[in-house]
């Protein structure tokens, strides 16, 4: 299994200015970026509601890479979502799974049918034109620079160690360092959005 924070390091390696959405991967991510004015840290929308956010944005700013760091568990509760993108085929999105078989932010319960399920494998039948999986660090630091380089839509399943939370929600550290309306003020100023 590939531990996160590590996996989030080598991304950053191969990131050029993309725009990420961090997602499940939020907590680690912001000691990692470089350009948070491109992040898009925006809490927990409604479980699921990840990919479609990103595949919006995707859809929206064709001229810019998007990357989302989604989790099973999201995926799990919106998986109709992996036809939407292979439908609409956003050259421009790559999406990255955090498979770590549990619902860690929750106390670590298990996700249905957590070892078994094969999520490069729903994407591949959804219709996603490159698919990759990966259960160590080695193999996809190989790979990491050849996907990120490569058209989308990407999906990229990987099997992550889990770090499960048992922590009552309001003993820990805040997963967000900005509001936000600061990461939209910011994320608009990148981009020359008006307000």
């Amino acid at each position: 299994m590939i531990v996160l924070h590590e996996m989030l390091e080598l991304f950053q390696q191969h990131r050029g200015k993309a725009i990420v959405i961090p997602g499940r991967g939020n907590r680690q991510w912001h000691e990692i970026s470089t350009l948070p004015s491109r992040d898009l840290p925006l809490g927990d929308p409604a479980m699921g509601g990840h990919a479609g956010f990103a595949l919006g944005l995707a859809m929206a700013m064709p001229g810019e890479k998007v990357v989302l760091f989604d989790s099973e568990g999201d995926l799990q509760m919106s998986l109709g979502v992996l036809a939407m993108v292979a439908e609409h085929k956003p050259g421009n999105f790559y999406h990255f799974l955090l498979d770590n078989e549990c619902y860690a932010t929750t106390g670590g319960q298990p996700v249905p049918n957590a070892a078994r399920v094969a999520y490069d494998q729903f994407a591949k039948a959804a219709g996603y034109p490159s698919v990759h999986a990966y259960t160590n660090l080695e193999s996809l630091s190989l790979d990491m620079g050849r996907i990120l380089a490569a058209p989308g839509p990407t999906f990229v399943a990987m099997k992550i160690v889990p770090e499960i939370e048992n922590r009552p929600m309001g003993q820990r550290p805040p997963r967000l360092l900005r509001s936000r309306e600061q990461v939209i003020a910011g994320f608009r100023g990148e981009f020359g959005i008006a307000g």
